[in-house]
């Protein structure tokens, strides 16, 4: 099995997606025309880079299988390749979903995440 990959995004997006069976991504997703995902060693940087003092938010997983060819693995970040996926995202596909909250330093991801 691959590892798990990674979304951090507003509780209140996902709750619209699983209302609606589909998530077409945040304002940032969009706007690149691709879903961004990170990989366990990328998301707490994502985290700090992009999510810095934002309350309100989760961390979902998923299997990179589950997305078939619309995944693609580009560079991005110092030359890193990062997951993108270039199709609406169902959230039945979800592994898990967690809070990811903000302690007034940083972001606490739940325990055991990486597994």
């Amino acid at each position: 099995m691959i590892p798990l990959i990674y979304k951090i995004l507003p509780d209140s997006l996902w709750k619209a997606a699983l209302s609606s069976g589909c998530f077409a991504g945040a304002a940032i997703d969009l706007a690149d025309g691709f879903i961004h995902f990170s990989t366990a060693s990328q998301v707490e940087e994502t985290a700090r880079r992009h999510f810095d003092g934002q309350a309100g938010l989760v961390l979902v997983a998923i299997e990179p299988e589950r997305l078939f060819a619309a995944l693609k693995w580009e560079p991005s970040r110092g030359g890193d390749l990062f997951p993108h996926l270039y199709s609406p995202l169902d959230p039945a596909l979800m592994r898990w979903v967690k809070p990811l909250p903000w302690d007034g330093k940083a972001h606490v991801f739940p325990e055991g995440w990486r597994l």
